[in-house]
C-alpha cells in the first residue's frame, strides 16, 4: 500500500465556538484527501466509469487543532476489499508527529452511470499499491 499526503490549514471558517477545528471540518478534510487520492492515482478510465461513496466513518478525535495551525493528512487504502466495499485509513499529524485525528472509513464502489454497486477488483486497487509519483496537492484554505 502507498501513503498519500496532503496539507491542511485551520482557517478562520474551520474554527468553532470552542476555538478549534470543528468536527464537521475534519470530516470534510477526510472526504477531500480521500477523493484527491483517487483523482491522483486512478486511471482516467476508472474515474470515468466509477465513483466512490462513503458508507461508514469511524473517527477518533485525539487532539484539538487551533486557528492557523496545520496538519498533514495521510491516507492509504486496504488492499483486501469486501465485495463493493473497501476500507480507507486517514490520519492527521502535526509537525511534531502527533496524531490529531485518526479515521477508518468504508467506501462503496458504484457504476457512475447506473449508480449500482460494483465489486472492487484487483485492477481497481492496483494503483493504490504503487508509489505515488505526482505532485502532492495541498489545500491551505480547506
Amino acid at each position: 500500500m502507498t501513503v498519500f499526503t496532503q496539507k491542511f490549514v485551520a482557517v478562520p471558517d474551520s474554527i468553532d465556538e470552542l476555538g478549534h477545528v470543528n468536527n464537521a471540518v475534519w470530516v470534510q478534510w477526510i472526504q477531500k484527501i480521500s477523493t484527491d487520492h483517487w483523482d491522483a492515482v486512478a486511471p482516467n478510465a476508472h474515474k470515468a466509469a466509477h465513483i466512490w461513496v462513503v458508507v461508514r466513518h469511524e473517527i477518533d478525535y485525539l487532539r484539538a487543532l487551533g486557528p492557523d495551525a496545520s496538519v498533514t493528512g495521510r491516507t492509504w487504502v486496504s488492499l483486501t476489499p469486501s465485495g463493493a466495499k473497501s476500507d480507507r485509513f486517514v490520519e492527521f499529524v502535526d509537525a511534531d508527529g502527533r496524531i490529531h485525528v485518526r479515521a477508518k472509513t468504508s467506501w462503496a464502489l458504484l457504476d457512475k452511470n447506473s449508480g449500482r454497486p460494483l465489486r472492487v477488483t484487483e485492477a481497481i486497487l492496483a494503483p493504490f499499491a504503487q508509489p505515488f509519483m505526482g505532485d502532492i496537492p495541498s489545500n491551505p484554505s480547506a
